[in-house]
């Protein structure tokens, strides 16, 4: 019952930015703790950050200090600011809440880093 669309990847060369958003369409959103998640080919989806309901952040040790979580809850969306870019950022990143079962996965959004 809960979707969720990302949006917001592309092609990037390293060092560069994006900006990823993810919109929830479910009713109790705000009582989610929330995460971005990335699939690279061959590899296991893996969780990059998160954020609970009352804002607090945690991030995967590869992306500490590039990467910033934040959410609206007004608006049902959580954003994820990725700087300073690698090739190793290559995947397929979704949305999702962070508590278990989780949601139906959706597209994703896919985010190439490449001269």
């Amino acid at each position: 019952q809960v979707q969720v669309v990302e949006s917001g990847g592309g092609l990037v060369q390293p060092g560069g930015s994006l900006r990823l958003s993810c919109a929830v369409s479910g009713t109790f959103f705000r009582l989610y703790a929330m995460g971005w998640y990335r699939q690279a080919p061959g590899k296991q989806r893996e969780l990059v950050a998160g954020i609970t309901t009352g804002g607090s952040t945690n991030y995967a040790d590869s992306v500490k200090g590039r990467f910033t979580i934040s959410r609206d809850n007004a608006q049902k969306m959580v954003y994820l600011q990725m700087n300073s870019l690698k090739p190793e950022d290559t995947a397929v990143y979704y949305c999702n809440r962070r508590a278990t079962p989780l949601w139906n996965w959706g597209q994703g959004t896919q985010v190439t880093v490449s001269s």
